[in-house]
């Protein structure tokens, strides 16, 4: 009997099959797993988990978990920045657990640099990126703080501390001697106007540091010219964290610190005054003084200050909201901050929301990237002048006293008939409490940064993309700063009231096309960008309104601008392009051209250009593609021009006519009416433009368990803004902002990371870097004069117009000119006015000073490590510098016995520098008070615990310890060797606190 069959056409079953895998496809699975660091083995959070080739994704928890749905026959893909991607065949499994390889210097990073980001493997320029997981630890209040002694070439330095205050950054030193210093400040793709607004210390500070994500500092000209006009400083990136597609995730973390001061300006107790004054008054036969002692051993530093508490607190989600088919990934924040100075009356409030949006439209082609971040920041400022009255003030002086009722019952210094000894009107030297009991200073800031960038990948040419970048930036400030009349230095005018108001509006508009391209034929990556941007600055200005003894009802002159023409604004237009090259994976060219009209210049010399190319050689892929041990190897070079316009005021190319104050005024009846004047102009004026070439070396060997790079760099700066002295009747004034002068700098830089254990329990990473630079003027005339000798600056305190330093050819800018002094040769001491002749001439004057040290250093040091243990952490991280020398205005002000007997009949403190010198009158131009001021600072010393699940499994918890500022090793004399000014006098700083604190993190 035949045997039946029946066959299925073949085009059926291909239908069947594919029917079959597309129900399989359709069966949704609930995956979850756990990813691991391949390193240690703890968990890996913030990993981002994708099924492939759809839009779903999730991140991992703090512990390394993630749950996911998924069809049945998905994949996984596993990213994350510094961590190598895997991807994982889910295939029938419900779980999932991953273990992803640690590679945080891997060339796949990509790095956030001028007007897009780069893979670091593709790097051209000198571009150093510090994220998250790498900042500076503790107890931090401001953005720039984040990256003290992380970066090689870096300089930041905090003004003191004051609650809230800021820094000064300086970025491969400066490459500018009258104009700014500062780098430009990028947040989020807005270039932002980094000169504060009134009633704010630190506009920075408006920034909360549990936002950012990472920050980037751009060092050479090929990295940072596409900004042009304003990058001569360098350029600092700041980028906030964005949200991601998956389950909304919240963050909760708070903190709380307590400061002191660990050490105070050294000075006389009340016994050594007595002793000082009796043995003197003994010597001269005069009791003049001995009348005057108290009884006291007043410590006012001790009374000024105090030990204060903070706390800093934020939470936030992230995750998708789905809108229909469109998901739209988001990040919303709200923080708090609230800070005490460890001077008394000092505080700082800060309030932050901010909000990220990264949608993508018509089929992903239209990205968008929307940020939208606000601050409210409330000051109280004391008022600093009462840190110079605590080390001034007599010692021998009770607090409060008898004679002094009528100015707050606070010991002060009073004439036979009860009017304070006063000097042009007020007081000579006034309690230091009643400094800070009897001014009310506060102020409010509120501050606006906002935009929206918008990608659009064009439907029938995807290598083209059209950009736009449309933001602001609007801070405005206000405040009053009052002064009772009960304080001694007003009491004679009846107390003071100062009202102000501040309001700066910075628009941004850039529109672009971006084309990217891989020619396969010819192994070649290129990309363009062309762009064109526009920015304006705006100031509308309310002149400080002070007033005593008016009426309420008086008119308070200067409120308004008095010409409706004349607007506080100037305006960039720019257009830029540049092409990137990438040739066998090997070869990488940079160029780029970008060309800046600014309004702060005249028509003729408005318009700058900036050119800039880079090339980089991947030597690991050249030669070393077999060999293990090399991770990377890559050689770069750039060369660049960018320019300067900071510290130019808005119309010096013009006439302007300013209005008096207050106390030039003139009346006609009843009515007050200022005067106009005109200011020295010059109608010439142009960019100052720096020229900088760049040699770089990047390595990894080990698997990157040893990595850096080496930079050799060098800067040359011409058409320096300079202001100069000009012959009488040439101008306005007696001194011109004008071109004039060069400069140069060069430096190295090294940075080496090492992680020298690495196994399931313990990793140990260590890492440092190391700059030496150098800068000199080269020239300050347009004119050869052979009696030229140079600019005075540095003004100090004491005396009438004293200067410390010079700008001088050949010297670095602020080297210290002083009188060689002579020493005693059997006891050491300094001889009191006996300076060496040094051009042998017989006699001693001006012709003998001369030019020795200089207040910049010349070499930088930062070092850092961490060590995990299980779940344990410990970190520390210092910072240093070496070579640089500051003049001590404090001893040579104070350190001398005419401080102490005042000739106006009282009192005052001296510094412990007496004892060494036994100085009568003050020595301010002697080079005794130039010191070393090298220093090494332990920054901070941080321990964790990574505590893991609580609440049910609902939460990860996490917490942290930190000391900050925890030593200082130095030479130096003074209260501090880290001063924020550039001239390296010294005036005795709000001191830095150390700060002790204790953090909670909470994942859920």
């Amino acid at each position: 009997m035949r045997k039946s069959t029946t066959k299925i056409p073949k085009f059926l079953s291909v239908v069947l099959v594919f029917m079959l895998t597309a129900l399989s496809a359709l069966a949704q699975n609930v995956i979850t797993g756990k990813v691991t660091d391949s390193k240690d083995g703890s968990p890996a959070p913030g990993i981002t988990v994708t099924v492939r080739r759809t839009t779903t994704a999730t991140k991992t928890g703090a512990d390394g978990t993630f749950k996911i749905t998924a069809p049945a026959n998905a994949t996984l893909v596993f990213t994350a920045v510094g961590f190598a991607s895997q991807q994982i065949a889910a295939a029938g499994k419900a779980a999932v657990d991953v273990v992803l390889v640690q590679s945080s210097q891997q060339m796949n990073e990509v790095v956030v640099v001028a007007y897009g980001t780069r893979k670091r493997g593709d790097l051209t320029g000198s571009v150093t990126s510090v994220s998250a997981k790498d900042f500076q630890k503790g107890n931090i209040a401001s953005p720039e703080q984040l990256l003290q002694g992380k970066v090689a070439g870096l300089q930041i330095t905090s003004g003191g501390g004051s609650a809230g205050g800021g820094s000064r950054i300086r970025i491969r030193s400066g490459s500018s001697l009258n104009s700014s210093n500062d780098p430009l400040i990028v947040i989020d793709g807005v270039p932002v106007d980094g000169n504060g607004v009134a009633g704010s210390a630190n506009l920075l500070n408006t920034i909360n540091p549990n936002d950012i994500e990472s920050m980037s500092v751009l060092k050479d000209a090929s990295a940072t010219a596409l900004y042009g006009s304003r990058a001569s400083n360098g350029v600092i990136i700041i980028t906030t964290k964005k949200g991601s597609k998956g389950k909304v995730k919240y963050n909760f973390n708070t903190q709380f610190s307590y400061s002191t001061n660990p050490k105070e300006v050294e000075v006389l107790n009340g016994d050594e005054i007595r002793s000082m004054i009796r043995a003197d008054g003994a010597a001269r036969g005069d009791s003049t003084f001995i009348k005057l002692l108290g009884k006291a051993n007043t410590n006012w530093q001790n009374q000024v200050f105090q030990n204060s508490f903070g706390n800093t607190t934020n939470i936030s989600a992230s995750g998708n909201i789905p809108a229909g088919k469109v998901d739209v990934p988001f990040r919303l924040s709200l923080g708090y901050l609230t800070q005490d100075g460890t001077l008394r009356t000092d505080h700082f409030d800060r309030y932050t929301a901010a909000l990220n949006l990264t949608p993508k439209l018509l089929d992903d082609h239209l990205s968008i990237n929307l940020n939208l971040k606000y601050s409210a920041t409330h000051n109280i400022f004391a008022d600093g002048g009462a840190v110079g009255a605590a080390v001034n003030f007599d010692p021998t002086q009770q607090i409060y006293g008898t004679n002094s009722s009528k100015y707050g019952g606070y010991f002060e210094w009073l004439q036979s008939n009860g009017v304070p000894i006063a000097t042009n009107g007020g007081s000579s030297q006034p309690n230091p409490l009643s400094l800070l009991k009897f001014r009310d200073n506060k102020s409010n800031v509120s501050r606006i940064i906002g935009n929206v960038q918008l990608d659009y990948k064009l439907h029938w040419f995807p290598d083209l993309h059209l950009m736009a970048n449309l933001g602001t930036d609007i801070a405005s400030g206000h405040g009053n700063d009052n002064i009772d009349s009960i304080l001694v230095t007003v009491s004679n005018t009846g107390g003071r009231r100062t009202y102000y108001k501040q309001k700066k509006v910075n628009r941004l508009a850039d529109l672009g096309l971006f084309y990217s391209k891989e020619l396969k034929s010819i192994n070649t990556k290129v990309d363009v960008l062309l762009q064109h941007g526009y920015q304006d600055f705006y100031t509308d200005v309310y002149n400080y309104a002070s007033f005593s003894q008016r009426k309420p009802n008086d008119t308070i002159p200067g409120t308004k601008p008095t010409f409706a023409t004349d607007k506080p604004e100037y305006r960039l237009e720019s257009y830029l392009g540049r092409m990137n090259l990438t040739i066998a994976n090997k070869y990488l060219l940079t160029g780029s051209l970008r060309r800046d009209a600014s309004s702060k210049f005249a028509a003729t010399n408005r318009v700058g250009y900036f050119p800039a190319v880079a090339a980089a050689w991947k030597l690991k892929d050249e030669f070393f593609k077999n060999v293990n041990a090399v991770s990377d190897l890559k050689l770069r070079f750039g060369w660049g021009i960018t320019g300067q316009q900071d510290g130019i005021g808005y119309y010096t190319y013009l006439p302007v006519y300013s209005q008096s104050n207050v106390s030039a005024q003139y009346q006609f009846g009843s009515t007050y009416y200022s005067f106009l004047r005109p200011g020295a102009y010059d109608a010439n004026l142009k960019w100052e433009t720096t020229t900088t070439t760049n040699f770089g070396l990047d390595f990894g060997f080990l698997n990157n368990r040893i990595s850096g790079s080496v930079d050799i760099y060098q800067k040359k700066t011409k058409d320096l803004l300079s202001r100069i002295d000009i012959a009488p009747g040439a101008n306005f004034d007696i001194t011109l902002l004008t071109n004039v002068g060069n400069m140069e700098n060069k430096g190295i830089e090294v940075t080496l990371n090492t992680v020298p254990v690495r196994n399931k329990d313990l990793t140990w990473e260590f890492g440092g870097n190391f700059t030496y630079s150098k800068s000199k003027i080269t020239n300050l005339l347009k004119q050869p004069d052979p009696n030229f000798k140079g600019i005075d600056v540095s003004g100090i305190s004491g005396g009438t117009g004293n200067n410390i330093g010079k700008f001088a050819v050949g010297y670095a800018p602020y080297t210290f000119f002083v009188y060689k002094q002579v020493y005693d040769k059997t006891s050491g001491r300094p001889i009191e006015g006996l300076y060496e002749d040094i051009n042998r001439d017989g006699m001693i004057d001006a012709s003998d000073r001369y030019l020795y040290k200089k207040p910049s250093p010349d070499f930088l040091l930062g070092l850092n490590t961490q060590i995990t243990y299980k779940k344990y952490s410990l970190g520390m991280a210092g910072h240093g510098s070496f070579g640089n020398y500051l003049y001590n205005n404090f001893n040579s002000n104070h350190g001398v016995l005419r401080s102490v007997k005042n000739p106006l009949n009282f009192i005052s403190n001296a510094s412990v520098d007496y004892r060494a010198t036994g100085f009568s009158n003050n020595q301010y131009l002697s080079d005794y008070y130039i010191e070393n001021a090298s220093f090494f600072r332990l920054d901070n010393i941080n321990i964790g615990y990574n505590y893991g699940k609580v609440w049910k499994n609902k939460a990860s918890l996490k917490i942290s310890a930190s000391i900050q500022n925890v030593f200082v090793i130095t030479k130096y004399k003074g209260l501090d060797p880290e001063i924020s000014g550039d001239s390296g006098v010294d005036n005795n700083i709000y001191p830095r606190p150390r700060v002790f604190s204790l953090g909670a993190n909470l994942d859920f």
